[in-house]
């Protein structure tokens, strides 16, 4: 280990140190005016962060909400108050759920955009792939799109609803902000939220076919296999944020934020901590889960394609590698779908479980940390579904997107 990463790392463990001070002394702030207001305790207050056991799945159901999709692959939320539901199809539109009811009209439509792949019915990892809103929205407007266009290629472009029609985007808007050479069809990835930061993450699969053939997720100048971090709020069309990994190693290109996937999909921040979960397609044996805890710096190695879940493949890998905090073989499905901490009201014993499923075969898991901090993963029901996302609404309630045509929500059976 270098001297500057010596330094930085002390740095950082201060920089975190005094966090914590401030955290524990605006804590104890809080106690004493619920105290003082008659307010709630000291522990309804916490957030958590640790579990022990799971909750019986018996006593909980993915109640349908809205179906009749065209390959639904992720549901998200304005966060302007309207309580909409926003589902993206792979086709191209974006529909809106408006009181459990989907609207006639489509709030975006790019299928001219895509490729003809999308339309043959058979497996795409091609089309519209992303949607974030940004967090001033419902002041500004603003949201953005993820995509792959005719030639193939990977697409981040930025729209504004109309001036006159709130359920209806401006499609003469779109401001192309960033275009993605995509050297195959498969590993688009193309997932995009924001993150308390007010900065747009993006994830790029390492570029596709087999075993990273161009070595992009390990080449630290390639936007492929990374997960990219951008300021929208500044720059033509986006500026780079200081920190990004760039500021640690001039070798990295200046979008880059951490790298070494393979095909990531679906990645979330926990509202409640700001941690970062991000889910990594495995090739054929072992799908996988990372975590990366809140304030950690950029340019961590996520170790694809010297290792797949936890296994060794080939090469000499670092030495500083982040490995996975949950994997599983290939016996239990095929392709791990990224999801959410819940953070919701409705179910208030589920607070604190990471969530996620594989689209193969249906299986869904339980993720979470123990008294001890050790991670425990637990296989917790069988949805029977077609997992393509998972999604949060505006009061964090947990959402399923069943690639057959359904959203649904999760409830406790009544």
């Amino acid at each position: 280990m270098t001297q500057l990463t010596v330094t930085k790392e002390a740095a950082r463990q201060q920089h975190i140190g005094k966090r914590v001070i401030i955290a524990i002394a605006l804590m104890v702030v809080l106690v004493a005016i619920s105290v003082v207001l008659g307010g709630v305790d000291a522990q309804d207050a916490a957030v958590i962060t640790t579990r022990e056991g799971v909750p019986d799945a018996e006593v909980y159901t993915w109640t349908l909400v809205s179906d009749g999709f065209d390959n639904p692959l992720y549901v998200t939320h304005a966060g302007d108050g309207s309580g909409r539901l926003f589902v993206l199809e792979q086709t191209g539109m974006i529909w809106i759920v408006e009181n459990g009811v989907q609207l006639d009209e489509p709030f975006v439509d790019v299928s001219a955009a895509l490729p003809p792949a999308v339309f043959r019915g058979g497996y795409s990892e091609q089309g519209l792939l992303g949607l974030a809103f940004h967090p001033d929205y419902a002041e500004n407007g603003v949201f953005f799109i993820s995509y792959t266009d005719t030639a193939g290629d990977s697409v981040i472009s930025r729209m504004r609803v109309s001036a006159d029609n709130p359920n209806v985007a401006d499609a003469t808007s779109e401001e192309i902000l960033l275009l993605i050479d995509q050297p195959f069809e498969n590993h688009n990835s193309g997932h995009i939220a924001f993150g308390s930061d007010g900065y747009l993450y993006i994830s790029m699969g390492d570029g596709g076919d087999q075993g990273d053939p161009y070595g992009n997720a390990q080449s630290p100048e390639s936007l492929l296999g990374k997960v990219l971090r951008i300021d929208v709020n500044n720059g033509a069309p986006y500026a780079i944020p200081d920190d990004n990994a760039f500021s640690i190693d001039a070798a990295f290109a200046p979008e880059v934020w951490l790298m070494g996937f393979r095909n990531p999909w679906r990645f979330a921040f926990d509202r409640a901590t700001n941690d970062f979960y991000i889910a990594d397609v495995g090739e054929w044996l072992e799908e996988e889960i990372n975590f990366y805890p809140a304030g950690s710096p950029a340019g961590a190695n996520f170790g694809w394609e010297f290792y797949e879940g936890n296994l060794f493949r080939d090469g000499e890998p670092p030495e500083d590698l982040i490995e996975p905090v949950a994997t599983y073989a290939h016996n239990l499905g095929c392709s791990v779908t990224g999801g959410y901490v819940y953070r919701g009201e409705m179910l208030p014993e589920m607070q604190g479980y990471y969530f996620y499923g594989d689209y193969c075969l249906g299986n869904l898991w339980l993720m979470y940390r123990d008294g001890s901090g050790t991670w425990q993963n637990v296989l917790w029901m069988q949805t029977m579904r077609q997992i393509s996302s998972f999604g949060e609404d505006e009061a964090g309630e947990l959402y399923m997107v069943d690639y057959k045509g359904e959203l649904l929500r999760l409830e406790a059976m009544p």
